[in-house]
């Protein structure tokens, strides 16, 4: 049976970062990595018109570029320059602009698959071991670590295990560790569009009576929707054809950029606000979705996994204990828990305050823009959490 130091569950965009991170003082340490995940990444990256983005904070910036792979990620990032904030049918409104915070950009939209494929030429085969496709399928508790079962029957030990298996993860639901679950009785319907005019690095966050919308800007002229409804009528969007699809995005969202022309694939997410009760045990974390999965419109859940990702590797490489030492691992928790609280509440906040009709809330958030616009410390403060340095200074 082989052994490694750290086995992370889960080779997407946060198990890959995790490795990162920690491949450095891994090659000095000795330690060794096991990467495992379902699905192969693939070797050559294929740009689509259809493919799935992050927004990137300007905070994520700073990360991949401690971690040397900025560089690389930016030939495929779009900057956003001006973030529109407002409110459909009524006069309140903030715009966030990057030249006002100081920054080259209050944040970037980059595609999933070109974030992959830059980790994934960043790591190092000597220090972090693909174990692809594989998934664990059980995860037995040992006095120095944990056995995992893998789906084509092998075992792999190891001495710290990182639940980063998504949202849905079967294994903490196997390991009994409990989930708070807010639903929010939406869905987040998610397409690509392209408008007539140039979107020159805009991004719009609209509030509508009916749930919030963003409209992320793309390379390519192309722009990335979060177009948040009630369940029931996001289903019906899906089915509807693109050109009544595009009429009712464009009643909802306006003119702002000209006419929408083209709306590719659209995908539907029912959306819940997904909190694991324990994030640390002895030899395990919980990190990613699958330890806090938040509501897309305030584009903040990756951009939190990320800064976890970060302070787990930091404080790992800086404890003397042995890997997987409980209270190193709640000290990386006591660490994250300030930025956790608030990126969570943020997000939920303001989820709850922009998908909401009754007459004196709209008011309220109508006068809230108004205000954003009006008191600089508290726009700067509105503009610090939506580009992901609310705990930290640049």
């Amino acid at each position: 049976m082989s052994r490694v130091h750290v086995a992370i569950i889960g080779g997407g965009l946060v198990g890959a970062s995790l490795a990162l991170a920690l491949q450095d003082s891994a090659r000095q340490r000795g330690w060794r990595i096991a990467l495992i995940e379902p699905f192969a990444p693939g070797s050559d990256y294929q740009p689509s018109y259809d493919a799935r983005s992050t927004a990137l904070s300007y905070g994520s910036r700073l990360i991949y570029e401690r971690l040397g792979l900025w560089q690389g990620i930016a030939q495929r990032a779009e900057p956003i320059q001006q973030i529109h904030v407002s409110d459909r049918g009524r006069f309140g409104a903030t715009r966030l602009q990057a030249i006002e915070e100081g920054v080259p950009a209050l944040g970037y939209v980059v595609e999933n698959a070109w974030i992959g494929h830059c980790l994934w030429q960043a790591l190092d085969a000597d220090v972090v071991e693909w174990r692809c496709p594989a998934e664990v399928s059980a995860m037995q508790r040992l006095d120095d670590g944990y056995r995992l079962t893998l789906s084509d029957g092998a075992s792999l030990e190891c001495d710290l295990a990182i639940l980063a298996d998504g949202g849905r993860s079967a294994l903490r639901e196997q390991l009994g560790i409990g989930v708070n679950v807010k639903p929010y009785g939406q869905s987040a319907l998610i397409a690509n569009v392209s408008p007539l005019e140039a979107h020159r690095g805009q991004a719009f966050e609209r509030f509508t009576d009916d749930g919030p919308m963003a409209l992320l800007p793309l390379s390519d002229n192309r722009c990335a929707l979060v177009w948040t409804r009630a369940s029931a009528d996001a289903e019906r969007l899906l089915a509807i054809s693109a050109a009544s699809f595009l009429g009712e995005l464009q009643q909802a969202f306006g003119y702002r950029l000209g006419a929408l022309q083209q709306v590719g694939a659209r995908h539907l997410y029912s959306l819940s606000l997904v909190e694991a009760q324990e994030q640390v045990r002895p030899h395990l974390v919980v990190l990613g979705n699958a330890a806090h999965s938040l509501h897309p419109i305030a584009g903040q859940g990756y951009n939190l996994s990320l800064r976890d990702t970060l302070a787990l590797a930091e404080v790992l490489i800086g404890s003397e204990g042995p890997l997987g030492d409980f209270a190193t691992l709640q000290r990386y928790q006591q660490r994250q828990q300030l930025d956790q609280q608030l990126t969570v509440g943020f997000s939920d906040q303001v989820t709850r305050l922009f998908s909401n009709a009754q007459p004196l809330l709209s008011a309220g958030r109508n006068l809230g823009l108004l205000g954003l616009d009006l008191l600089p410390p508290a726009k700067r403060w509105f503009a610090r959490q939506a580009m992901g340095l609310g705990t930290r200074s640049l």
